[in-house]
C-alpha cells in the first residue's frame, strides 16, 4: 500500500503528538518515491524539536526546507517567510507544512488564508494514543474541533503515531493501530498511514495493518543521542 499524498499537506495535532518527526520522515519517504518535496517549518509555538533542527539531513536528501529569516532562526517569534506564501500558491509535487501544536499552533494556518484561497489543503491530524489528551476517542475529537476552528480549515485524514519513544514495543504499535481504527470509524476520517520506528520493524507483523506504514528514523533526539539514518520504508 502506497502513501499517496501530493499538493499541500498540513500536519497538525496536539502538543507532543510527534508532528515534526512525522513531517520529516514523510518528506524523505515521498522524496525517495520520486516526488519533488518541500517542507516549511510553521511551528511558532514550541522552541524545541522543530523541523529546522533536521535541516541538514533533509537538504542532504534533496528536500527544500523553508525556514524563518536567518536572523530570527533562534527566536520564538511569529515570523513567516514570504517564500511560504509562494510555495502554497504554486505547490509543485508535495508541500509539507509542519504546524505547531494544539489550536494555538494551528492559528498560523488561518493567517495564510489568502495563500490557500482557491487551492486544496490536506490537513492531517497526528494522533499518539499514548499521550494523556489522546487516550480516548472523545479527547481526539475535541482536539480536532479546536484545531479546525483555529486554522479555519477542515481536517481530512488521520496519522497514527503510537509511541513511547525508547519504551515503545510491538504491543504499543498494535494497540495504537486498533485505537486509530476506532477513531477513524467514529470521526469518518480515513487513516492515511501509521508510523513505526525502524528498529521495531523486524518484530512487527506488517500484514496486520490495512493502511500504509511509514517507518521512522528519529531525527529529533536529545544532544547525547545520535539521529537515526533514514532506512527503507514500507509502502
Amino acid at each position: 500500500m502506497e502513501i499517496n499524498l501530493k499538493g499541500i499537506v498540513a500536519v497538525v495535532g496536539n502538543y507532543g503528538s510527534g508532528k515534526t518527526e512525522v513531517s520529516i520522515n514523510l518528506a524523505v519517504h515521498c522524496k525517495r518515491k520520486g516526488l519533488d518535496v518541500r517542507i516549511a517549518d510553521l511551528d511558532l509555538v514550541n522552541p524545541y524539536f522543530r523541523t529546522r533542527e533536521a535541516r541538514k539531513a533533509l537538504e542532504a536528501c534533496g528536500i527544500e526546507v523553508v525556514l524563518p529569516p536567518q536572523e530570527y532562526m533562534q527566536a520564538d517569534l511569529p515570523i513567516l517567510s514570504p517564500v511560504i506564501g509562494g510555495m502554497i500558491r504554486r505547490p509543485d509535487g508535495l508541500v509539507i507544512l509542519d504546524v505547531g501544536g494544539d489550536d494555538a499552533g494551528a492559528m498560523v494556518l488561518a493567517a495564510l488564508a489568502d495563500a490557500f484561497s482557491g487551492g486544496q489543503v490536506h490537513m492531517l491530524q497526528v494522533v499518539n494514543p499514548l499521550r494523556p489528551r489522546t487516550t480516548t476517542v472523545e479527547g481526539c475529537l475535541k482536539i480536532r474541533d479546536e484545531i479546525e476552528k483555529a486554522a479555519h480549515l477542515t481536517i481530512s485524514g488521520l496519522i497514527g503515531n503510537a509511541n513511547l519513544v525508547d519504551e515503545t514495543g510491538t504491543e504499543e504499535i498494535y494497540s495504537g493501530y486498533d485505537f486509530l481504527q476506532k477513531l477513524s470509524a467514529a470521526s469518518g476520517l480515513p487513516l492515511e498511514f501509521i508510523t513505526i520506528a525502524q528498529e521495531l520493524l523486524p518484530d512487527i507483523e506488517i500484514q496486520r495493518f490495512t493502511c500504509p506504514v511509514l517507518t521512522i528514523a528519529r531525527q529529533l533526539v536529545p544532544p547525547w543521542k545520535e539521529a537515526g539514518e533514514f532506512g527503507d520504508s514500507f509502502s
